[in-house]
């Protein structure tokens, strides 16, 4: 078996230090193999760095997926040329920096394939996610049955519908992006784990990571704000996926939402 901690959007500052202070043990308490983070986000909320990154490397994470954020710090672009743990959305330009995706290796017959998708719906203009999973899929197919999606996209329903379009195809689709945690985890039909969305990690006195009192005044009043990460109210947003690499199926999908301050 294959057992996967997966963190949704790491959020700032405040995502970091409380994913690096939790990641042992609870990589010990759900007996991980793999630790794996949504990263768009980790650098002040918007964008990645090599400092913050290679922190979270440090820390125990094994591998990263992307998101239509994951390019907004300029240094941050670099780092992405020659990082090959990062996955960019498959569906964004060939020519967008990142790995298309990434493999992790237990063992020789124990393999994980890390895929980012985003949507279409309400999110910047990317190709088909059905359409390009259709066409890389029987490649990634030909390394490992086990396969972990991150579905970074705004609309419940659209991740809904990819996850029935691929019930059985792969191992588990995992919604991030709204960086709010759903109550509907479960094994779909034909054996793949699904979640609208895993949740943010992060300070969650907040709004999506922001502070509140920045996004209420800009709501009240239409005019320019700049956006800082918020700091209090804590969490962890996670899931652990256990899954058979002999067939890809999921076994179990465990929802983990930790309050610490």
């Amino acid at each position: 078996m294959i057992k996967v901690l997966f963190f949704g959007d790491i959020f700032g500052r405040s995502g970091r230090t409380i994913v690096k202070a939790e990641l042992f043990a609870l990589k010990k308490e759900f007996k991980a193999d793999f630790c794996i983070a949504n990263c768009e986000n980790i650098a002040s909320g918007r964008g990645i760095t090599e400092k913050t990154v290679k922190e979270l490397f440090e820390a125990g994470i094994d591998a990263f997926t992307g998101g239509n954020h994951l390019w907004d710090k300029k240094e941050g672009i670099p780092y992405l040329n020659k990082e090959k743990r990062i996955a960019k959305p498959l569906n964004y330009p060939e020519a967008a920096l990142g790995s298309p995706w990434y493999i992790l290796e237990k063992n020789p017959t124990e393999k994980l394939a890390i895929i980012c998708l985003t949507g279409q719906v309400f999110m910047q203009p990317c190709d088909s996610p059905f359409s390009v999973i259709d066409r890389y899929l029987p490649l990634i197919q030909k390394e490992t049955k086990a396969i972990l999606i991150d579905f970074h996209a705004e609309a419940t329903g659209e991740k809904r519908t990819l996850g029935f379009y691929l019930d059985g195809k792969v191992s588990a689709i995992l919604g991030t992006h709204t960086h709010i945690q759903t109550a509907d985890e479960e094994i779909l039909p034909s054996g793949t784990a699904y979640i609208s969305d895993v949740g943010m990690n992060g300070a969650h006195d907040s709004i999506i990571g922001v502070k509140k009192e920045l996004i209420l005044q800009k709501t009240r009043t239409g005019m320019p704000i700049r956006f800082e990460p918020a700091s209090t109210g804590n969490q962890i947003n996670a899931v652990m996926v256990e899954i058979d690499p002999e067939t890809g199926k999921a076994r179990e999908i465990i929802r983990i939402r930790r309050k610490l301050d």
